[in-house]
């Protein structure tokens, strides 16, 4: 199982703050592709992912027992 964690927009966008995958192995950008396809987040493209508390780049590898933090851009002022 692989445990994605949601951040700010994107687990507003969910409706959750967890998402758990049953697959061996799956890129970033796959996995980027899946929750878009399923959830329509807006911002997901543009968010910083992180696999076991290192951020990762599109085709890093990610696996069973992983753990994937995917955060969306912030603005403030």
């Amino acid at each position: 199982m692989i445990e994605i964690l949601l951040f700010a927009q994107l687990q507003e966008e969910a409706g959750k703050d967890k998402i758990q995958l049953d697959i061996k192995q799956i890129t970033v950008q796959e996995i980027k592709q899946k929750l878009q396809s399923q959830f329509k987040l807006s911002q997901i493209e543009e968010s910083m992912v992180a696999v076991n508390e290192a951020y990762a780049l599109d085709d890093d590898l990610v696996q069973m027992g992983d753990t994937v933090a995917i955060i969306p851009p912030v603005s403030g002022g």
